[in-house]
């Protein structure tokens, strides 16, 4: 045969050739993950990690970070390939339950979040408030007013005195503008003994006692004499104020809804399961 006859004979297997060898590189470019570093049995860890672990290093810094986390890495996945080998059985009917109770958990808290009415009529929280007295007793003493506090050598402190009794507000706060070195008015908003002590220089029994039988309580250290006026208390061992007792009882309410309101989202996704097919009954 001609050389050349030859020649063009071969040359017509070439694209035949490469085509193979081309489906041959694609198939392992597809298992090879793009842009992982390391593979071990199937898991892959990818260039972004190792970049995001080693970003503004040096290049000797970044080099030795990479190898610790992929050592770390590698061993970590040989170790969790062999518990999945050789762990008992069980234990991949508790994890899959417990990735159940974490979508569950997850889905209810969404429910509640984005679909459970929060607010509590007044009607209701007076309802649970005399239905259930003795839960809404005080552990400590609460009350309302105000408190001055002033060095000890201030002027007229006699006078302070009988307008914190008065509740006359302009001339205490004028005073307390011009002499004192603190003032607050809690008229509207009830603090406890704790509320208390952590202001001014008085044990907690002290406060608990003054209060049963004083409406004015002044106590003063080497610097300071701090003037508290009572204009409204509920001592401890009482019936707490719905007002303040509100929040606790708001809890209540919204636990009990809270779980009304999923055992009625289970029914109704149920029953529209069943209307749909979704759930099928063999005989």
């Amino acid at each position: 045969m001609h050389p050349n006859l030859r020649m063009m004979k071969k040359m017509k297997y070439i694209p035949v050739v490469l085509a193979l060898l081309l489906s041959g590189c694609h198939a392992f470019e597809k298992q090879h993950q793009a842009g992982a570093k390391v593979e071990v049995n199937g898991h892959y860890l990818y260039g972004s990690t190792l970049d995001a672990l080693t970003l503004g290093l040096s290049p000797q810094d970044s080099a030795r970070i990479a190898e610790q986390y992929i050592s770390q890495w590698a061993k970590d996945m040989l170790v969790y390939d062999n518990a999945r080998a050789k762990v008992l059985p069980e234990l991949e009917s508790l994890v899959e339950d417990y990735r159940r109770t974490l979508y569950v958990h997850a889905y209810e808290e969404y429910l509640i979040e984005r679909r459970m009415p929060k607010t509590v009529a007044d009607s209701a929280v007076e309802k649970v408030y005399n239905q259930m007295p003795d839960r809404f007793k005080l552990d400590e003493s609460i009350l309302k007013g105000m408190l001055v506090v002033v060095p000890n050598d201030a002027p007229k402190i006699e006078i302070l005195r009988k307008w914190l009794t008065q509740q006359s507000l302009d001339d205490i706060e004028k005073y307390a503008y011009q002499n004192a070195s603190g003032y607050e008015l809690f008229t509207d908003k009830w603090l406890t003994t704790t509320d208390l002590i952590s202001r001014m220089p008085i044990e907690r029994t002290e406060m608990e006692s003054r209060l049963r039988t004083k409406d004015q309580i002044e106590v003063s250290d080497s610097l300071k004499t701090y003037i508290v006026q009572v204009t409204g208390k509920h001592l401890r061992g009482e019936q707490m104020p719905v007002e303040y007792a509100r929040p606790q009882i708001e809890r209540i309410i919204l636990s009990g809804r809270q779980v009304e309101f999923l055992q009625s989202e289970r029914e109704r996704l149920y029953e529209e399961a069943v209307e749909s097919g979704e759930v099928k009954f063999y005989e």
